[in-house]
């Protein structure tokens, strides 16, 4: 049974930076995809990046392009999320996903099959 943890949640003013923290186990994490999404009060959740196990290939959101960086470490079997240059509509929970590469869409939160609990981002304006 595959278990995500997320962690590194918090509160920010405009302009700053968090880094966020996903803790994987349970299974083999040489290959698939790692997701981030984040829900916002009222909203869907929306994607915000991916990044694969394998070769780290990273695809973004058009929302968090150039101020979001996803990576990771086998060795640790983590995935992170730097964000920079944080505005009050960042603000959200963060959620990371596991899923197969071969799913589909990596973007589209179907296509995965392990959630974490989430980590609350808020940034103040």
């Amino acid at each position: 049974q595959v278990q995500l943890v997320e962690s590194g949640g918090g509160l920010v003013q405009t302009g700053g930076s968090l880094r966020l923290s996903c803790a994987a186990s349970g299974r083999s994490f040489s290959s698939g995809v790692m997701g981030w999404f984040r829900q916002a009060p009222g909203k869907e959740r929306e994607f915000v990046g991916s990044i694969t196990w394998n070769y780290g290939i990273t695809y973004y959101a058009d929302s968090v392009k150039g101020r979001f960086t996803i990576s990771r470490d086998n060795t640790k079997n983590t995935v992170y999320l730097q964000m920079n240059s944080l505005k009050p509509e960042d603000t959200a929970v963060y959620y990371c996903a596991a899923g197969r590469l071969d799913a589909g869409l990596w973007s589209l939160a179907r296509n995965y099959d392990s959630w974490g609990q989430g980590t609350q981002v808020i940034v103040s304006s």
